[in-house]
């Protein structure tokens, strides 16, 4: 990138229009403001982590290819790429918002762009300069994630090299003083998995035994983790309705000493929740029998 010369609060800059405007702190800046208004009315950390995790399950399409890991040798680089394209739209779901033009959609009325990387800055196109934007940042190596509403003023972006539609990235020093947070670093959900060794991995995705008996030893594997659908997909990938085989699961693993629950059924979630465990609807967990103690918890997604 060549260098920028950043132009201080309260200098004129003047967007790709040659129209010129003040360069404002987000304090002032009525319009954000008011996206900012309506955003602090929603759960955002908790509507984008589902976004993210449903973005990166597209991408990955584990009932189809088995694949469970974004890092995975396995997945392309331009796969991991297009998570933040896949996201766009997982996010105007979650908040019920409009796919709209110029920019990504309308908020209070006001046009908004919306990016994510899974680097250190966003690709702005020429569109949205000078426009208010939500920035994503996305650390898969550290499973968390962050976000930030700032007006994307041409005369805080980069000039990105042989980038023939002008796309530039944003400066650090803008995003880091002059833009507004939505919310600090939030958890990323981690596939359960990731949690298994390269050897419990290849019996439980493996060609043999059958779907039933895979599912068995992912149970016993990753007992006490929550385990959402998309798991089981990825389990059976290629096979049909993996999901009525986990249903046959539950005498099975009770003969194992697993007492298998499912948020769907609504039996299973008084249990759960006796438990201290809270499961929403599709998500599983297998537990030992002799350990229901009503403040045992599942074990933690993140350890």
């Amino acid at each position: 990138m060549t260098r920028l010369i950043l132009q201080p609060i309260g200098e004129i800059c003047s967007n790709d229009d040659g129209e010129e405007h003040l360069l404002l702190a987000p304090e002032d800046d009525t319009e954000l403001q008011s996206v900012a208004g309506w955003l602090n009315n929603h759960p955002v950390d908790e509507i984008y982590t589902d976004a993210i995790r449903n973005a990166i399950d597209y991408v990955l399409d584990g009932g189809r290819t088995g694949r469970f890991d974004l890092l995975s040798p396995e997945v392309h680089p331009g796969e991991r790429a297009s998570v933040g394209a896949k996201l766009e739209y997982e996010i105007l779901r979650g908040f019920n918002l409009p796919k709209t033009k110029p920019l990504d959609t309308h908020i209070t009325e006001i046009p908004v762009d919306m990016k994510a990387t899974v680097g250190a800055n966003w690709a702005i196109p020429t569109e949205a300069h000078c426009r208010l934007c939500i920035c994503t940042q996305m650390q898969l190596k550290n499973n968390r994630h962050r976000s930030w509403l700032v007006r994307a003023h041409r005369s805080w972006l980069y000039r990105g090299k042989g980038n023939k539609d002008q796309k530039r990235g944003l400066a650090v020093h803008a995003r880091e003083h002059w833009s507004l947070p939505l919310y600090n670093w939030t958890e990323l959900p981690i596939n359960p998995l990731r949690y298994l060794t390269e050897e419990q991995a290849a019996e439980v995705l493996g060609a043999k035994p059958g779907q039933v008996e895979r599912m068995l030893k992912m149970f016993q594997y990753l007992e006490g983790r929550v385990i959402p659908r998309n798991v089981f997909l990825t389990v059976g990938a290629g096979k049909q309705d993996p999901m009525r085989r986990a249903r046959q699961l539950r005498d099975r693993a009770a003969q194992q000493g697993l007492t298998v629950l499912c948020g769907t059924w609504p039996e299973s979630r008084e249990q759960a929740a006796a438990r201290g465990i809270s499961l929403k609807t599709g998500e599983w967990i297998a537990l030992r029998e002799d350990a229901g103690h009503a403040d045992q918890g599942p074990k933690s997604q993140s350890s």
